[in-house]
């Protein structure tokens, strides 16, 4: 096929429950929502997906199909710019932002499956093997679990660096997330990196003040230690702490991003292609942050990125996000292994070489087709 049109787009949601409460500096969960796109041409499948509300789903059925429904399967560019376009009443941040990077990946892994290449090599690969960073350390787990956790990641899978929640209960309970760091660094010993992060939880002194006291821990990632709507916030801890400042991961389209790196507000740019725009804006983003002189890091949902994090020259690592991971490794085949502290996108399998077990997350089946099973 030299032009194949894609003949069907659906959405369908799921939402899956923790395996244990999950909380941060200013929220709490006890489920996940994960809303899986896929994109037919002829016999071939593009799979994406988001996390978010149950809405996107309807958004990407209402909104996008009808956008991309006949059109050829190579030219996801101009698939998005279509996209774009189209939500720009609805509102681009947030529901519709979710919506349009799930569609996105979907295409992207279908062209690649049409090519019958790896979707990094289409990108154009710049590393085979893709740093991960162990990332979970939810407020709400207890100091056994905490250590299990921790214990996984650097002694059983040998993960160089790592990172916990702090900024409980928007900020309010600083002993417990200083000991809660000390735990940290001496379950996993003075070679490993330790990261944290406030999701926003403090305002800027208090969040130098914190950086202060856990200094015995050598802590080298302070993310959002205020509110990423506070660029000068951000600015001011990063000019004042000795660890990476990082923030990005609630970007939704370039410009975001750019004022971010305007004003020096972080040392490490996050994104998030699950809401960014999918793998179409992230190059772009990226290319933003290089412009900067700026490494750029990708925020959860790490089988989404590995294979445009192997395509990114100034990638600095992915999140091996705990919830995420155990999300995609139980509904994916060709899941990967973050043994030694990277994963490898296989080199042979087209797209990004993932393939949705749907019959296996059915019972947390909200909204789409019911799922069929698969071919023997």
């Amino acid at each position: 096929m030299i032009d194949p049109p894609i003949t069907d787009l659906s959405a369908t949601v799921y939402t899956i429950p923790t395996d244990f409460p999950e909380a941060d500096g200013t929220l709490a969960w006890a489920c996940t929502t994960m809303i899986v796109v896929q994109a037919h041409a002829g016999a071939r499948i593009g799979t994406g997906w988001t996390y978010g509300p149950a809405a996107c789903g309807a958004v990407v059925t209402d909104t996008l199909a009808p956008l991309v429904l006949g059109a050829s399967a190579m030219d996801v560019g101009a698939a998005f710019d279509r996209m774009v376009h189209a939500v720009r009443n609805a509102g681009r941040p947030g529901i519709a932002g979710c919506a349009l990077s799930a569609v996105d990946v979907a295409l992207w892994d279908l062209k690649a499956r049409l090519l019958e290449i790896p979707l990094h090599r289409l990108l154009g690969a710049v590393r085979g093997a893709v740093p991960v960073y162990g990332s979970g350390g939810f407020t709400t787990y207890d100091s056994a679990r905490l250590t299990t956790q921790l214990e996984q990641w650097v002694h059983e899978q040998s993960i160089p660096r790592v990172k916990i929640k702090i900024g409980e209960a928007a900020g309010t309970e600083e002993d417990r997330d200083l000991a809660r760091i000390e735990q940290a660094r001496t379950v996993i010993g003075d070679e490993t990196e330790l990261y944290v992060d406030a999701n926003g939880a403090f305002h800027h002194k208090q969040a130098v003040r914190f950086a202060e006291r856990a200094a015995a821990a050598h802590v080298s990632w302070f993310e959002e230690p205020v509110s990423s709507d506070d660029l000068d916030g951000l600015r001011r801890v990063r000019a004042a702490v000795t660890a990476d400042v990082a923030a990005g991961e609630y970007g939704y389209d370039l410009t975001y991003f750019r004022r971010m790196c305007e004003a020096g507000a972080v040392d490490c740019l996050q994104a998030d292609l699950s809401r960014c725009g999918g793998i179409t804006e992230w190059l772009r983003v990226a290319a933003v942050a290089a412009s900067y002189h700026l490494q750029i890091s990708g925020h959860c949902a790490p089988h989404l990125h590995a294979h445009v994090g192997a395509a990114t020259p100034n990638l600095r690592h992915l999140e091996w996000f705990h919830d995420h991971v155990r999300i995609e490794s139980s509904c994916f085949d060709g899941a990967l292994d973050p043994g030694g502290g990277s994963i490898r996108p296989d080199p042979q399998a087209p797209g990004h070489g993932l393939t949705f077990r749907a019959q296996d997350v059915a019972p947390y089946l909200v909204r789409g087709p019911a799922p069929q099973p698969s071919p023997a």
